[in-house]
């Protein structure tokens, strides 16, 4: 009944007004202590008429001191040190104000003593008393609280990776938040000279208690990385360990990221896929970028898609002239409106969102005609292989003849760069999405050749964007959180994954530091399995395989294949000024034979008939030998045997 009563009021908080007076009543205790120890408790030597006079006095200055100080308005569930040094300063003041008042009395009266005149030797007493009652009171009371409401609340045993400065701010903010039960167990830290040491009464252990019995004994079922400035490698390594006995952990953000410079608990969020596939952060050269865009107009195509819209949000940055949005998706565009008007409200006044077609030829020319550009950044494309494989008439007028025109068109106004946004499927290509976006490198690079002297074209490839509309990422957070199963279509599948931001600054740098011709491939690390990617972000999701959740095969999809690549094999690589940052170098194409090869597979295109026209781009693209397709049989025509067509998809033999 009595804990009942109590739990009843766990939400509300004791007057500031009574806890000055409690204040008030623990300096009188230690006032009356502190005459008995002057007297060595001999009451017959204590006069009780000047003993409260002298009280009254002490009081008076302990009341001054607690109300200049405010040391009652903490709250005493959360007290901490600040609360304690606000009390030593309100005693120590009122301290001195008495002794202040005793030099006085001493200095203006005939025997140096009156009814409000108290002893040094008692004033010294009751401050040591007083602010040692004033404070151990105060952690008695918060020691309490935590015993009589929190004693029967199941609590979870906690981690702190990380025993700097972040990690006890980490620590503080999960004590006071009521909202949390964690129990912090333990730092733990990379750095040998803090380890078996403690940090605020708590130990820090070394990383290797992970991997012992320590994880067990204590119940440990979170982890929390706390390290300001850690390496991506090292993240991994950590997240990767505690996955690997079952921990779930969480993540702290960046200082930068804290609510006006402080942590709250809400930020302390789950660690994403995202985290243990991102790589060390690439830094490309932003003054160059800058140099190039400031004043200038700027064209991008397909903005409202990931990767539009994130290039856009970079360039507002480097506050080109015009920047001019321009795609065919409504209801994206004005959801990428509202999010640039908020976000850079002081940045938008020269920019346009534009709906247009790219396939759309007037439409086009007179955006052209109209603002004049200097850069055209083209990511307008279908980029849905099965999608594609199933729809080969858009993909070929969107990705082939949507690229020729505005090509054509950077060339007629005088369009200094025009960077294409391209992708690894590009290279030796096994569905229609893939070769397209290859026709199309195919038809810019001629175009550079042919147009050298006005305008330049630079293509950028990559793979997997994390996050992108599409991603398979996305797709498994759905099916998690629709309890599964999740669907992965081949077990050996793998993929590169490279981070929006990265992408996009890749073809930021590659559209002012490409000479024309370029194919600029990023460097994109390792490729990941796919299934091991499922199976982390089950763990991360405090899933177990198999329990709450299971993992289905479907089988490869239309036109897709097992392993991508980023660079043909009969191609080479040349360095440039970043070591992350490789060009292509890849075979020179004749603009008028190749502009002879698109007037036919237009007029092919115009008969609708699929299979002719993948087998046009097949002439095109001599290494796009389709996978798990259709048009798998338009390849028994070009080579010999099936051995043949199996020699081909491992490897190509034909010129790039």
């Amino acid at each position: 009944m009595f804990n009942k009563f109590l739990k009843s009021y766990t939400n509300k908080f004791v007057s500031r007004w009574t806890i000055l007076i409690i204040d008030l009543a623990i300096v009188t205790l230690s006032f009356g202590f502190s005459y008995l120890v002057r007297f060595n408790f001999d009451l017959t030597a204590i006069d009780g008429y000047l003993g409260v006079s002298q009280l009254v006095l002490v009081l008076a200055t302990y009341l001054a001191g607690f109300l200049v100080f405010r040391s009652y308005s903490g709250i005493i569930r959360h007290t901490g040190i600040e609360d304690a040094v606000r009390l030593f300063f309100a005693t120590t003041s009122a301290t001195f104000v008495l002794l202040l008042i005793n030099l006085l009395t001493y200095r203006f009266t005939d025997d140096g003593r009156g009814a409000f005149t108290v002893g040094l030797s008692l004033l010294l007493i009751n401050y040591v008393f007083s602010i040692f009652a004033l404070v151990t009171s105060r952690f008695l009371f918060k020691a309490a609280f935590i015993t009589l409401f929190e004693s029967g609340r199941t609590k979870v045993n906690v981690l702190i990776y990380g025993a700097g400065k972040s990690g006890t701010i980490t620590r503080n903010t999960l004590m006071q938040d009521d909202s949390l039960q964690y129990n912090v167990v333990g730092y733990i830290d990379d750095n040998p000279s803090k380890i078996n040491k403690a940090l605020q009464g708590i130990m820090v252990y070394s990383p290797a208690i992970l991997e012992r019995d320590f994880v067990e004994k204590y119940n440990v079922q979170e982890v929390i990385i706390s390290i300001q400035n850690i390496s991506s490698i090292r993240k991994r390594q950590i997240i990767d360990l505690c996955l690997a006995h079952s921990i779930k952990v969480k993540n702290v953000p960046p200082v930068h990221n804290w609510i006006n410079g402080e942590l709250s608990s809400r930020q302390i969020k789950d660690v994403k896929i995202e985290d243990l596939l991102q790589r060390e952060e690439i830094v490309l050269d932003n003054q160059t970028v800058e140099a190039e865009i400031e004043e200038q107009v700027v064209f991008v195509t397909g903005a409202a898609g990931s990767i539009g819209g994130e290039i856009a949000r970079q360039l507002l940055h480097y506050r080109p002239a015009q920047l001019v949005l321009i795609d065919q998706a409504e209801t994206p565009m004005y959801d990428l409106e509202n999010e640039l008007r908020k976000k850079y409200s002081h940045l938008l006044h020269n920019v346009r969102f534009v709906i247009g077609d790219v396939r759309n030829d007037k439409r086009m020319r007179n955006l052209f005609k109209k603002f004049r550009p200097k850069y055209v950044f083209h990511a307008a494309a279908y980029k849905h292989v099965p999608l594609m494989e199933e729809n080969c008439y858009e993909a070929v007028l969107v990705n082939i003849f949507g690229t020729q025109q505005l090509a054509d068109l950077a060339v007629e106004f005088g369009v200094s760069k025009f960077v294409m946004v391209s992708t690894d499927k590009a290279v030796n290509p096994t569905n229609v999405m893939g070769a397209t976006k290859r026709v199309a490198e195919i038809y810019t690079q001629s175009l550079n050749n042919t147009f050298s002297g006005n305008t330049r074209f630079v293509t950028t490839r990559f793979g997997n964007v994390l996050g992108s509309n599409g991603s398979v990422i996305p797709m498994f957070k759905r099916q998690i959180e629709a309890g599964g199963p999740i669907t992965v279509t081949h077990p050996e599948i793998t993929r590169y994954f490279m981070t929006i931001p990265e992408a996009c600054q890749l073809v930021l740098e590659a559209g002012v530091m490409g000479n024309g011709g370029e194919i600029f491939v990023f460097d994109m690390g390792e490729s990941v399995k796919i299934l091991d990617v499922a199976k982390k972000m089950i763990k991360l999701s405090g899933l177990t395989l198999g329990k709450d959740i299971q993992i289905t095969f479907t089988g490869l999809r239309l036109g897709e294949k097992l392993y991508e690549e980023l660079l043909n094999v009969q191609e080479n690589t040349m360095p440039t000024h970043h070591p992350k940052i490789m060009i292509g170098k890849v075979r020179a194409y004749d603009y008028d034979l190749v502009a002879q090869e698109l007037v036919t597979l237009k007029q092919i295109l115009n008969t609708g008939d699929e299979q002719r026209i993948v087998s046009k781009i097949k002439e095109i693209v001599p290494e796009f030998v389709s996978n798990n397709s259709q048009f798998e049989s338009l390849d028994k025509s070009r080579f010999t045997n099936d051995k043949d067509i199996g020699d081909q998809k491992e490897k190509s033999n034909s010129p790039d």
